[in-house]
């Protein structure tokens, strides 16, 4: 007789923003995913479209961060996920969400539901902030699962 049942799918959350180090954090997701039979879930999150203070005016005459829309980061998303995703083939499963809100509080609750975040990490320099990024080191503090941190420099 033969177990049908297995070992149950793991959850694996992967912060995604186009930058080098998120390629890289995504790409080990969906590596590690097809190793353990788990699922990915790629977020890609949009800062909120506020006004910026008066003093950073003359740097965005119009008063707004330049943002990109929904539509838009959704599309780059998907684009990213079916590139490396066919280098993973087995993976049980990939969904992506584009959220609006501050990345580090809305990768931390995504983390309530997953078994692992996967972040990318930027560089080597001498402070924390740096270091990891202002969003990973808010996740590393806050996430409610394991954090794993994926440098830039990874070879592929």
């Amino acid at each position: 007789m033969s177990d049908a049942t297995g070992p149950p799918s793991r959850t694996i959350v992967v912060g995604v923003d186009g930058s080098p180090a998120s390629e890289q954090a995504l790409r080990w997701a969906l590596t590690e995913a097809q190793r353990c039979g788990g699922q990915v879930h790629a977020i890609t999150v949009r800062r909120r479209d506020d006004l910026l203070p008066g003093t950073t005016f003359a740097l965005q005459p119009y008063g707004r961060r330049p943002t990109r829309t929904e539509e838009s980061l959704r599309d780059s998303l998907r684009s990213q996920v079916a590139t490396l995703a066919g280098t993973a083939a087995a993976v049980t499963a990939v969904t992506e969400s584009v959220v609006t809100g501050d990345p580090a509080a809305e990768l931390s609750k995504a983390s309530a539901s997953a078994d692992l975040l996967v972040l990318g990490s930027h560089g080597q320099r001498a402070f924390t902030e740096v270091l990891l990024g202002s969003v990973a080191a808010e996740c590393v503090r806050h996430a409610q699962c394991p954090v794993v941190l994926i440098p830039a420099g990874l070879a592929r």
